[in-house]
């Protein structure tokens, strides 16, 4: 087929330079055995051990071209703290793939029923603060730039916690977390409406986020997962004002039909990602510069490696289609407040199939063509269930 369809040079010189700098990190609880709060069906070619995940992930790299950085839980990926790092450098050196943001876990210690930051208990915050701090510290011993922090806290009943001592609890944490950052450093605050708590959650949304960050110290952003808002809320909204405020951090990305799903990324509403890539792009300063693409999704029934690509592949056909935009062309007709004209090129671009110029790219750059039909010819996952089936067989399948 032509170069680009027929889409001309311009075009594809502008997809390619926006494949070019495109990257996203994929999570490494991903790769292993996890699912859903009812229950998770084993795999047997799921990651078992650290270097299973790091396996796995450089992989991904190796096939897309865009995934070089694999995201870290510290509890499931470095139980001994700082003492794990020397056998993660071994991995990063082993299989091509650096670790990546770094992800405290303040929501499975059994000491965090009532919350961790935002607990009554002081002592209990003294410990959330503590694993918070030495997740900075595995940070910088890793050279990790960013330390993303979920706050699951809440309540599910009124009148059972002061809100507003949880909102200066929430702010001690944070401002403890950010002064133990180091110079390039930061720290992402993520929200979400609702789950596990469904009174109040203490981060419920973009603006709590980013007073919080704000409030925490010029290091902090937001952080952006597309499953954490109410139905129908206009994300792109949301990422434009924090573009425009230079305080969108990064993001968590999935898909989602009911609440937070974590389903792979564009298969409910591809069209949703398009919206957000555009206006990530449309931006061309500073502010859009340290934007960090994360996927964060629970492959329950898909195959982890298959899920895996598949969910890069899509985001770089996505960003591609993104990427086609003529954003004066755009902007001289949204002045004219031509609307249909507007439109027209706006979701022209999304309905181009960008797959012929994506595959072009990947061959120029010495990448597989077709990276999911080179993932099942190569016998990787074949192999990879043969030596963790054992291990994975019987076995109660958890998030680490």
């Amino acid at each position: 087929m032509a170069s680009g369809q027929g889409l001309g040079n311009r075009a594809q010189e502008r997809v390619f330079a926006a494949l070019d700098g495109f990257r996203i990190e994929v999570p490494s609880w991903g790769f292993s055995n996890t699912g859903t709060r009812f229950g998770k069906f084993v795999q047997a070619a799921a990651a078992t051990s650290i270097e299973e995940k790091f396996a796995d992930a450089g992989e991904v790299n190796k096939l897309t071209g865009a995934a070089p950085t694999v995201a870290l839980h510290v509890l499931w990926d470095t139980p001994k703290g700082v003492k794990d790092v020397p056998q993660i450098r071994q991995l990063e050196e082993k299989y091509g793939v650096r670790a990546g943001s770094i992800n405290p876990n303040l929501f499975q210690d059994q000491a965090y029923k009532f919350g961790a930051m935002a607990n009554p208990d002081a002592d209990v915050r003294k410990l959330a603060i503590a694993h918070l701090l030495e997740s900075v510290e595995i940070g910088k011993e890793l050279g990790s730039k960013d330390v993303s922090i979920w706050d699951s806290d809440g309540s599910n009943y009124p009148g059972t916690q002061s809100i507003r001592k949880r909102i200066v609890w929430t702010e001690e944490a944070l401002a403890a977390t950010h002064a133990a950052l180091g110079p390039d450093q930061r720290m992402l605050v993520e929200y979400k409406p609702f789950e596990p708590a469904f009174y109040h959650t203490d981060i419920a949304d973009w603006g709590m986020a980013l007073m919080l960050a704000h409030k925490a110290g010029p290091k902090a952003k937001v952080l952006v997962d597309t499953g954490h808002h109410y139905q129908g809320q206009n994300i792109e909204q949301i990422v434009a004002w924090l573009l425009h405020m230079d305080m969108l951090g990064g993001f968590h990305f999935n898909d989602r039909k009911y609440a937070d799903d974590d389903l792979t990324l564009g298969s409910i509403d591809p069209y949703q990602v398009f919206r957000i890539f555009h206006e990530i792009l449309s931006e061309t300063g500073p502010a859009v510069k340290d934007v960090a693409f994360m996927i964060d999704q629970s492959h329950n029934l898909k195959g982890k490696m298959e899920a895996a690509v598949q969910t890069v592949v899509t985001a770089q056909e996505i960003y591609a289609r993104a990427a086609l935009v003529d954003r004066e062309q755009l902007g001289e007709l949204q002045d004219k407040c031509d609307l249909v004209a507007a439109e027209e090129l706006y979701r022209g671009c999304f309905w181009t199939d960008v797959r012929p110029m994506v595959r072009e790219w990947r061959e120029a750059r010495g990448l597989a063509a077709d990276p999911l039909a080179q993932l099942k010819t190569s016998g990787y996952v074949e192999e990879a269930a043969k030596a963790r089936g054992a291990k994975n067989a019987g076995s109660v399948a958890t998030y680490a």
